[in-house]
């Protein structure tokens, strides 16, 4: 898990970096890096959904993973745990669970993040994961810029994502098909489009308890592997 480590350090050393240039920017740059972190999450989000070859399955995953996600009221849970780790610290920023959500969002879902750690968890080659380290940590500067210090705190859900799936391709193997990969990357891109228009204030989504529509994808394709659409 040297991949995963070394990603956590550098999300960790440039959050600090982000926060101490927070401290002395001025509100209206803020308030446009808001605006740029919430585009670039629209971006993304789009041409990650629109590699998906399974679309029928990919909207099953969102349906139920959302009613499992609104039922286990997993918004309330993160707010209280966010709440939490507020007093713990002492923090007293607005958008706490939004930096965090968002920078876990963008760590996490992209193709890179799966394709590195099932490299390494299948070969011990970690050098995909140094390449998303590098790309993470220059992200994070600007998004604890804009969002605060829960981006920090989103290195602890991104050590667990990330270091599960490599442990899981320790012990599974070629369990990982590629379409797998691909339509687990585009339900991940459909949850940072909700993101994105949540940054930019369009709409209010409840993008959170969309979050087990990624372990619904991954049983859909397993049972229905060819029923692409």
């Amino acid at each position: 898990m040297t991949g995963t480590l070394v990603n956590v350090a550098a999300v960790i050393a440039g959050s600090l970096i982000g926060l101490l240039f927070k401290s002395r920017l001025p509100e209206r740059f803020i308030k446009i890096f808001f605006q740029v972190i919430g585009l670039f999450t629209l971006y993304l989000g789009f041409t990650m959904a629109m590699k998906s070859t399974h679309v029928l399955q990919m909207v099953f995953s969102l349906i139920i993973g959302a009613v499992i996600g609104e039922s286990l009221h997993l918004d309330r849970g993160l707010e209280k745990l966010a709440d939490k780790i507020k007093k713990r610290f002492k923090s007293t920023h607005e958008r706490f669970s939004d930096g965090l959500l968002t920078a876990f969002l963008l760590y996490c879902m992209g193709s890179l993040t799966i394709l590195g750690a099932i490299e390494e968890g299948m070969t011990g080659n970690p050098h995909l994961l140094y390449v998303k380290s590098l790309m993470d940590g220059v992200s994070s500067i600007a998004l604890a810029s804009g969002l605060g210090i829960g981006v920090l705190f989103s290195a602890i859900p991104l050590l667990i994502y990330q270091g599960g799936i490599t442990l899981l391709a320790i012990w599974l193997g070629n369990f990982f098909p590629a379409v797998m990969i691909t339509e687990l990357s585009a339900v991940g891109g459909i949850l940072l489009l909700g993101l994105g228009i949540d940054i930019l204030g369009i709409k209010k989504i409840k993008v959170i308890n969309m979050l087990p529509a990624l372990v619904v994808i991954v049983v859909l394709i397993w049972l229905f592997p060819g029923t692409g659409v």
